[in-house]
Parts: structure tokens; sequence; C-alpha cells
């Protein structure tokens, strides 16, 4: 399995206007964080997690020219706004493009993007076969995929793990049931905004408490604001099982 991070920041990323804050001012590529999403290549399949704002820049700067599936973790703009960008994937595949999401996840979808859904199309717009999915295993494409459901302050939000991969971001709080599921991945992603205390998402401390917890061979950071600091920064001050990542980065899981 190999895992492209497309982006790793947040409508507060970078760069952030009128700011000059060291992560905004910085020239360190890896300080320049698009809206967070993340590309899987597993069994021949190529899939994406989430497609933000930054969706057709990320897959271009990746040159990602097959598309199988997209899955969303929640229907925050920051998550679902590139949505339209998936219709060169159509053309090129000849092929709608499978989507999954929860129930609420759909619903926002087809009123934000009532264009794709409309009985009579108007021609070349997106074509999407939607999936409603539940905190059960499911499969995208023929790849097992199991749900984890967190909270995003009060909003269940959902983490999937594909394997020994395991994929979340916007939570602030994971219950011990949905821990046991994640449990033996060899790779956990998990946001860390910022330093100091957020509503509705972990800060550092609070993900390298979790990360203790859980135990992965290998966890990555992601979902990071500027208020969080630079790579380099926050690099020297995580354990050595812990990396903070960056748009572009790519591991191999094997």
């Amino acid at each position: 399995m190999k895992v492209t991070f497309l982006g790793t920041g947040t409508s507060q990323g970078v760069p952030v206007i009128g700011c000059d804050c060291p992560v905004c001012s910085s020239l360190d590529f890896r300080d320049k964080r698009t809206r967070c999403a993340v590309h899987i290549e597993v069994e021949g399949k190529s899939i994406v997690i989430d497609t933000g704002p930054d969706f057709r820049t990320q897959m271009l700067r990746e040159r990602i020219t097959k598309l199988d599936a997209v899955i969303f973790t929640h229907e925050h703009k920051d998550h679902t706004a590139g949505l339209d960008d998936i219709r060169p994937f159509n053309f090129s595949q000849k092929k709608d493009m499978p989507i999954y999401g929860s129930k609420k996840v759909l619903t926002q979808i087809k009123r934000e993007f009532s264009y794709i859904f409309e009985e009579v199309k108007y021609p070349g717009v997106p074509s999407v076969i939607p999936y409603e999915i539940s905190n059960d295993p499911f499969t995208a494409e023929d790849v097992p995929i199991i749900p984890i459901q967190v909270l995003h302050y009060r909003l269940p939000v959902f983490g999937f793990r594909l394997k020994d991969f395991t994929y979340i971001t916007d939570a602030k709080y994971i219950d011990q049931k949905e821990i046991e599921k994640i449990k033996g991945s060899k790779v956990l992603v998990l946001n860390a905004l910022q330093k100091d205390h957020h509503i509705s998402h972990l800060t550092l401390e609070e993900a390298i408490e979790l990360v203790n917890i859980i135990k992965p061979e290998r966890a990555y950071f992601t979902h990071a604001s500027h208020k969080l600091g630079t790579h380099h920064e926050i690099e020297s001050q995580l354990p050595p099982n812990i990396r903070l990542a960056f748009d572009g980065l790519k591991i191999q899981i094997d």
C-alpha cells in the first residue's frame, strides 16, 4: 500500500492573508499546507479520502491520472468543496465515480452540488454513484474498509482503516470501542491542530497521548494550522515514532 498526503492543513493553514507568523512566512516547502486529504493506492485501486478546495491542485501536483473512488470523512466544506473536479476522471475513465459517505454527508453534497443530481443533466457535469455508509465495515471498489467514528466537537466524523493503515482527521474525542478498531495498525494518521486547547480538534499533546495509547509502529500528524508551528520546530519535539506529515509526503506500508 502506498499513501500520499495530498494536503495536511486547514482553512487556518498556509498562507493566511496578512499573517507574518513563522509558518506563514516560512520558505520551507513543508510549511505550505493545503487542505487535508490523502490518496491511497491499494490492491490496484486508487482511492482518495476527501476532496477539499485544493483537490484539483493536489491531484495535478501528484500527477494522479486514475481515480477509482472517493470517500468522505464528513460534510464540512474544507473536505468536500473540490468534488466538481472529479469530472476529468469521468471523461478519461468513461465511468461514473463511486462516492462514499454517511447519510448527512451525501445529503449535504446533493444540496451543494445539486446540478450533479438533476434528472436532466447539463452536458459535462460530474457523474457520481453515491453509496451511503454507516459505522459498519464496507467495501469500496472491492477494497475492505473499516470506519472509525470520532467526534468533531458534537459532530460524528468517520476515520477509516484500510488494512494496516488508519486515517483520522477532525477528531476531538474517540470512544474506547473505536480505539479498539484502530489498534494493530502499523501506521496511524491523526489530526493535531495546534498546541493550545481547541473545542473540536485534538491538540498536539492530546494527539501524542492517543498515539501512546494505540501504539502503532508509526504515526503521522495532519490537519495542522499555522498556530501549530513550523515543521522543523514541531518535528524536533516529537518522539522517534511520530512525524509531522507534509503535503506530498509518500509512505509505503507493507
